[in-house]
């Protein structure tokens, strides 16, 4: 694509608008620009609200791919990919699923998590590489993030993902971006001019962040990785997760602290199954056999022994 066209392209699109509320960025003091800028992330949310509705196609989706045996792919580039990383990678401490069930990839390989890697989104064919080097397959979903909706490395993964038959998903910033052309559901997350014009890393990378952190917890929670609120899968890797474990079981059962400790212990540090254990007065070999046979679903567990 050549400069002069690029440059056409950027100036159709609501992510590099200059803010009529942020022309004298320069003249404002700390307190009135982060006032501003405060100001500006109070839009983000409302303006999800229509995305709503797609989000909840996308949840569904890969809920289904996950009672399927596939995964849950992320793939941008720059803060995009980095946000979906982030994501990605809070998953197994959160909800104890393998670190393979939900995974980031950002253009550019793992270097461009810290440093940016130059021309590495501008390659549709790396997209599909990176795709191929992690074996992706039809029964996983791919969840294409691109602020501007052009990126090349995120068309290419888009393309090469549906030609497998996988369901895609895009999140853009832009309400006419190819990316969401480019995919089976699209959700665009239009916030609008951002207060430094063209950093979405600000307005634009908060509503992604706000979208994924939507489609992993909902999916989550969707397949029986919650109980009432509660994040009953955690895996208890340090002493602040063991502690939490500890006081989940308390909150959902209401027992004191060494109850709770001795059902954690008889659970193998379970606080799925420490909860149904107490809740349910059954052996925690029973309620085992029970979580399987409901999908690990605690509030179907706990109807069934009862």
């Amino acid at each position: 694509m050549s400069t002069e066209h690029l440059i056409q392209q950027l100036a159709t699109m609501s992510t590099e608008a200059r803010s009529p509320a942020s022309q004298n960025l320069d003249q404002l003091s700390s307190l009135e620009l982060v006032a501003l800028i405060n100001q500006a992330d109070q839009q983000i949310a409302p303006q999800l609200t229509a995305a709503l509705p797609s989000v909840a196609k996308a949840v569904e989706h890969i809920v289904a791919a996950f009672a399927a045996g596939g995964r849950l792919i992320y793939l941008g580039a720059g803060t995009s990919g980095r946000l979906g990383i982030l994501d990605a990678v809070e998953c197994p401490p959160t909800f104890s699923v393998p670190t393979s069930q939900v995974v980031g990839l950002i253009a550019g390989g793992d270097s461009a998590i810290y440093k940016a890697v130059e021309g590495a989104e501008d390659d549709p064919a790396l997209g599909v590489a990176d795709l191929k080097r992690i074996n992706f397959e039809q029964k996983d979903i791919l969840v294409g993030i691109a602020a501007s909706g052009r990126t090349p490395y995120v068309l290419g993964a888009l393309a090469y993902a549906k030609s497998l038959g996988a369901t895609t998903v895009a999140v853009s910033c832009n309400a006419d971006a190819p990316v969401l052309a480019a995919a089976d559901i699209a959700i665009c997350a239009e916030v609008g001019p951002e207060v430094l014009t063209g950093s979405t890393r600000m307005k634009a990378g908060t509503a992604q962040k706000m979208v994924l952190n939507m489609l992993s917890t909902a999916a989550m929670v969707r397949s029986g990785k919650v109980y009432q609120n509660l994040m009953v899968d955690l895996h208890a890797s340090n002493q602040k997760l063991v502690a939490r474990a500890i006081r989940i079981v308390m909150q959902a059962t209401e027992c004191d602290l060494a109850t709770a400790q001795a059902a954690l212990e008889r659970s193998q540090m379970s606080a799925k199954l420490a909860i149904l254990h107490l809740l349910s007065g059954q052996p925690v070999e029973r309620c085992q056999q029970q979580l399987q046979q409901q999908h690990g679903f605690v509030s179907q567990a706990l109807e069934a022994l009862r």
